[in-house]
């Protein structure tokens, strides 16, 4: 088995592609390994000392280490956890519970929007966000501000900021006139 590694936009966060899939629907994001008890490779990764979080994508794991931690010293050790999980045929996450679904549907008067929102956040967003080695989510809109929530590579990027508000403010106000803002959220 042959891992691929590609840097993010984050320099805190590195991209390891498994060439296969990682999870068939949705993502997981752990920022502690107590977060990460369900899932034996985040925590194999978190056992390794000097990471702050693991992120799973559809066929990636971002991993992001702890500020004074030298990639030299802790991505060997990350490649050996993700290599023998991937062997071992092991779940990814234990349970039925998946970390990465959705929330609930927006009704009311603004359902459409709501609707037309997450189509573009799936469509044209997310696909490159994930790109870095991350992925958004929705988590509400009110009175013409989106909020939406960073994730993997994309929580904590230094160009976080600019991405949410010159891409996607603009990309969302462009085509549903009602979005005046776009802010992130912590979960």
């Amino acid at each position: 088995m042959f891992i691929q590694t590609e840097s993010t936009p984050n320099p805190a966060t590195l991209k390891f592609l498994p060439g296969q899939e990682v999870m068939s629907s949705g993502t997981a994001d752990f920022a502690s390994a107590e977060a990460a008890q369900a899932s034996p490779l985040a925590s194999s990764i978190f056992g390794i000392g000097g990471v702050t979080g693991v992120f799973f994508g559809n066929d990636f794991v971002t991993v992001t280490k702890a500020e004074g931690v030298e990639w030299d010293h802790i991505k060997p050790a990350i490649l050996g956890a993700v290599m023998d999980h991937f062997q071992s045929g092991a779940a990814l996450i234990e349970g039925a519970q998946n970390p990465g679904a959705g929330h609930a549907a927006h009704e009311g008067e603004d359902g459409e929007i709501v609707g037309q929102i997450k189509e573009l956040l799936d469509t044209r967003v997310r696909p490159a966000v994930a790109q870095d080695g991350g992925d958004i989510t929705f988590h509400g809109f009110e009175r013409g501000v989106v909020y939406l929530h960073m994730q993997g590579a994309c929580a904590g990027c230094p160009s976080s900021t600019l991405t949410l508000k010159m891409g996607i403010e603009n990309l969302l106000r462009h085509y549903i006139p009602e979005v005046t803002e776009v802010r992130p959220v912590a979960v």
